[in-house]
């Protein structure tokens, strides 16, 4: 393993900068804002700021404040933060983020976690492990179709054993809650359990399984409800990533209205969120150009994941924070839906807060995982 700083080269930048000056935009759609997709006015004003307001320089040492490693996996270049807890002797915890989002969502958990008796919150301190997922920022994809949950998940067991651990804990969101579900299914004798702020994956329904309650039936026809208005990007993203990346990795102002959209309609209050972390979310994607790589998670998990089946369980001690003041599916969510694949332990409604949990209400997360870990 090699330590690892991020410095983006002068050039790079300056490209980005002439490229968001230079912007050819459509002009804003009739109707409300935000109603056909990124409002005009919102991502010009962003982009006058990406191109002459925003330091990434300043972003760049903050992020670098962050012990961060690259090591190889399997052949493939991963990037991920280790941050061990300040007393020593910390539960290890391997946190994943989700698309399209990076690590950087995560950071703020940082401090709460490996010193959480320093910001009031009861229960253990943790050694943190975040990883980039293959394809996002500085960790590379393989060459290859069929990096799935179940692929990443093995590649981050062999990273927590490589990093000295027999035994540890695992949790995250979106593609992360994914990865973190088939850790739990792939190997669960390593876990010490699973803490996950959305669902990722489906649990089986099919024949022998028990019947829908109410609350699942509700649950299924609002997710319908969602897929036939919010679910364009995916259906783009799961069978031609390749045809849109050209545009994205092309276009800062694609790239930027791509991802603001995401993040505006899933989370709770948008306007709360720091701008700052946006910025640095979309010149992460830009200046490794791993806009498109990221996108092929959706690809491969559409067309080479296979489904649970009825032996499918994850008896792993779980916990969920349900964050469900947000646009995405899982607002609504009920728990008897997540017990048919997990051993719900714990099951916390949350009072903000949505789909980017740790940027939107770190404080919330971290004190549901200690003390979710703390009671185990």
């Amino acid at each position: 393993m090699e330590r690892f700083e991020i410095n983006v080269d002068e050039a790079v930048l300056a490209d980005l900068r002439d490229r968001i000056r230079s912007s050819r935009l459509p002009g804003p759609a009739p109707g409300e804002p935000w109603s056909q997709g990124t409002d005009d006015a919102y991502l010009r004003d962003f982009l006058g700021v990406w191109a002459d307001g925003y330091d990434w320089r300043t972003s760049e040492g903050e992020l670098n404040r962050f012990t961060q490693f690259r090591t190889r996996l399997d052949g493939v270049q991963i990037h991920f933060v280790h941050a061990r807890a300040a007393s020593g002797g910390g539960v290890p915890l391997i946190l994943t983020n989700g698309w399209p989002s990076t690590f950087a969502e995560l950071l703020p958990l940082v401090p709460l976690l490996t010193d959480p008796a320093a910001h009031s919150i009861e229960g253990p301190a943790f050694d943190l492990v975040i990883p980039s997922l293959p394809g996002y920022g500085f960790s590379e994809r393989p060459a290859r179709t069929g990096v799935t949950y179940r692929d990443t998940a093995r590649r981050w067991h062999r990273l927590m054993r490589e990093l000295g651990y027999d035994r540890y804990a695992a949790g995250g969101s979106d593609f992360g809650a994914g990865v973190a579900t088939y850790m739990a299914l792939e190997d669960p004798s390593r876990l010490i359990g699973l803490h996950l702020s959305t669902p990722e994956v489906a649990p089986y329904t099919g024949p022998d399984s028990r019947p829908l309650s109410e609350a699942e039936h509700l649950y299924r026809e609002s997710l319908a409800a969602w897929i036939a208005t919010e679910h364009g990007y995916q259906a783009i993203q799961s069978t031609k990533p390749q045809t849109l990346g050209y545009g994205l990795t092309d276009s800062p102002a694609g790239l930027a209205a791509w991802i603001l959209e995401k993040w505006r309609s899933w989370s709770d209050d948008f306007g709360s969120i720091d701008r700052d972390l946006l910025l640095t979310t979309v010149t992460l994607y830009w200046v490794t150009g791993t806009i498109t790589s990221s996108m092929r998670d959706y690809y491969d998990n559409r067309w080479f994941h296979t489904p649970l089946n009825h032996d499918d369980f994850v008896a792993v001690p779980t916990g969920f924070a349900k964050f469900s003041h947000q646009l995405a599916d899982e607002g609504d969510i009920p728990r008897g839906w997540l017990e048919r694949l997990y051993d719900i332990q714990r099951w916390t409604p949350m009072p903000r807060g949505g789909h980017f949990a740790a940027a939107e209400a770190p404080e919330l997360l971290a004190a549901d995982i200690a003390g979710f870990f703390g009671a185990l």
